[in-house]
């Protein structure tokens, strides 16, 4: 498979320390973290169309990731 885009280490660079850190002390950000890893890599699967979705699905898909990401944001 091909590089997937807006992976956490390409998002928040200056907080990968901190992220790895986090993932191995607090439980409810390593869910996150594991969430948006999930959800990015389905994003991926759509965009590259390995597994294509009607156009709404793909929007609130991408929703769920942004949602995610400010979560992961306000713990950073």
């Amino acid at each position: 498979m091909s590089h997937t885009p807006h992976e956490l280490a390409e998002e928040f660079p200056e907080h990968a320390e901190r992220i790895h850190d986090l993932k191995q002390s607090d439980a409810h950000f390593a869910k996150l973290v594991e969430g948006y890893h999930e959800v990015n890599r389905q994003i991926h699967r759509m965009e590259t169309e390995i597994e294509p979705v009607a156009t709404h699905i793909e929007e609130n898909t991408r929703k769920q990731r942004l949602a995610l990401k400010d979560k992961i944001a306000t713990y950073l």
